[in-house]
């Protein structure tokens, strides 16, 4: 069936893919509890979620994203292969179910069918938690790029709204401003519950505004509104880092910031440094400079490991440990929580908890085993060949969408391997539409569906 032509219309996916973006700002940014709050992002997807992948089969384009498509399905499977119940013979004997074997029999108690996950509530979970980004990466491939520049716009007002919350709770110096109950109270967090999140998204955020504001230099814009809101946005990050206090999100602003500002410079034209240029680097340079003067040392105490050790490096080598009693399948999606708990050595245990590895990539070696570790090398040579692809272009609409979704990709897996920002919906949806962006690198630009 051949392709047909999609206007920048509000038409029933970018609707449903609004309400989405939406939903899963006000109510994803937690990780865990409030399963009435995520439940409403998860029912959310489902309308949309179907109607896209209708859309992308109809029109023939998904043959255009196979391997991309592949991805996100493997990434449904793996769950789901772990909720197949198994016969006592097969699941007795897979690494790491010692311990099972042994406690059914001091129960007295005959060993019954089993799926491969230790935990297959929680795998259910991770199943569901799928569904919003899942929805919208299928409704991205399938819009055009003027409703894709509206989702991004989405973001970009609602990170300046979270950081505007995270100053009003500062200033509160209460708990009446903080969404969810499990949260880094005293600290700003915006819509999140954890601090670090708040910088991922601010990070995430960065070379869209850069990008969105430069363009206009290139068209030759009489409208400098872009290029202003670009210089104060990439300054209000500067800004908003300084407040939270996230250490990897002072430590990855640096480098996102200068490619963010190397994507900008490709957005407008690629030619000597005007003045609009400059305002962009002067507004990051500005803000630098009045952080530096006014809030260095609580920023500088954040890294003093003397006063604060970290413990999720003491804890690393006791997953590293744990994953290894459990390949290659892993112990299920989901499991970290059960598994760590039975391994934490006596001398570590204290009052703090620690619910996830903080690195995404060892977690999902425990929980995932080879297979998990499989996807993730796939993901990454997708990727690489996507990142070339967008990078080795020319500057355009689409090329630099493409360009910043790169990097804010990039600012997200990186700091993935020492926290776990994409366990919260409001991340992983970003994550989605930014990896759908990406996925059309590469392909003829302007293309749009009916």
């Amino acid at each position: 069936m051949p392709n047909k032509v999609l206007k920048g219309q509000w038409d029933a996916v970018a609707i449903a893919a609004a309400i989405l973006l939406a939903l899963s700002f006000v109510f994803g940014g937690a990780s865990r509890e409030h399963a009435l709050r995520l439940a409403v992002v998860e029912l959310a997807a489902l309308p949309l979620l179907i109607m896209s992948a209708d859309r992308l089969i109809r029109s023939g384009l998904w043959r255009e994203h196979r391997f991309a498509l592949a991805l996100l399905g493997g990434l449904a499977a793996i769950p789901l292969i772990q909720l197949i119940p198994l016969p006592p013979a097969i699941w007795t004997g897979l690494p790491g179910r010692d311990e099972m074997v042994l406690a059914l029999q001091l129960a007295g108690l005959q060993p019954g069918w089993a799926p491969l996950t230790l935990t297959p509530d929680l795998t259910w979970q991770s199943v569901l938690a799928i569904l919003p980004p899942a929805a919208l990466f299928l409704a991205v491939l399938s819009s055009s790029q003027a409703q894709t520049t509206r989702m991004v716009a989405f973001y970009l007002a609602a990170a300046v709204i979270a950081v505007l919350l995270g100053a009003a709770q500062l200033a509160s110096g209460g708990e009446r401003l903080y969404p969810w109950t499990t949260t880094s109270a005293g600290s700003v967090t915006g819509f999140f519950a954890n601090r670090n999140h708040l910088a991922t998204l601010l990070l995430a955020c960065l070379p869209f505004a850069a990008v969105f504001g430069a363009a206009v230099l290139r068209r030759r814009s009489e409208q400098r509104l872009p290029l202003w809101f670009g210089a104060l946005f990439m300054g209000l990050v500067v800004v908003g880092l300084a407040a939270i206090r996230s250490r990897a999100g002072v430590i990855l602003f640096g480098p996102i910031a200068l490619v963010s500002l190397l994507a900008a410079w490709i957005a407008a034209g690629r030619g000597r440094p005007g003045p609009g240029l400059l305002a962009l680097t002067g507004g990051v340079a500005a803000a630098v400079a009045a952080v530096a003067i006014l809030a260095l040392p609580p920023i500088l105490a954040r890294f003093d490991v003397q006063s604060a050790p970290e413990g999720r490096f003491e804890g690393w080598p006791v997953v590293a440990s744990a994953a290894e009693t459990f390949l290659p399948l892993g112990s299920g999606v989901g499991s970290f929580d059960a598994v760590f708990r039975s391994v934490e050595p006596l001398e570590k245990l204290d009052a703090t908890f620690f619910n996830h590895a903080h690195n995404e990539y060892l977690e999902t070696w425990l929980e995932a085993g080879w297979p998990g570790a499989a996807l993730i090398l796939a993901f990454l040579v997708w990727y690489g060949r996507r990142l070339w692809a967008a990078w080795k272009a020319g500057p355009s609409r689409e090329r630099d969408l493409q360009r910043a979704a790169s990097i804010a990709l990039l600012a997200m897996l990186v700091h993935s391997a020492v926290d776990y920002p994409l366990r919260t919906a409001t991340l992983a949806v970003l994550f989605a539409l930014c990896a759908a962006i990406l996925e059309k690198a590469g392909k003829p630009t302007d293309r749009e569906l009916a």
